[in-house]
């Protein structure tokens, strides 16, 4: 089996633009979704994703829409200290801000 990728490609839609903007950013894996984490919340794509959550994602040779969705400290709590925790193991770091991308069934 191929080691995991240390990056994936997020790709968010320009709030203001509607252009497409691809980032390359650490991500970690659990219960069938993806997530990665935003050093900072008031970072472009970040923006993006808030006025437009819908995203596509391209990770080891595959590509697929999903939703984004920024975790809520009060009500995801448990899952964003989780994420956490797996992206510390994998890259030495996992402050910041805590973001979901679900993959879109069937699309």
């Amino acid at each position: 089996m191929a080691p995991e990728p240390p990056y994936l490609y997020l790709k968010t839609r320009g709030r203001r633009s509607g252009l497409p903007r691809e980032i390359e950013i650490w991500f970690t894996q659990h219960a069938g979704n993806w997530y990665v984490i935003a050093e900072f919340p008031s970072s472009h794509w970040i923006q993006n994703v808030r006025q437009q959550p819908r995203v596509e994602v391209r990770v080891a040779g595959q590509q697929f829409p999903a939703t984004a969705r920024i975790l809520d400290r009060a009500a995801d709590g448990e899952l964003a200290q989780r994420v956490q925790e797996l992206s510390r193991a994998k890259y030495g770091w996992g402050d910041g801000l805590v973001v979901e991308l679900k993959p879109l069934a069937g699309e």
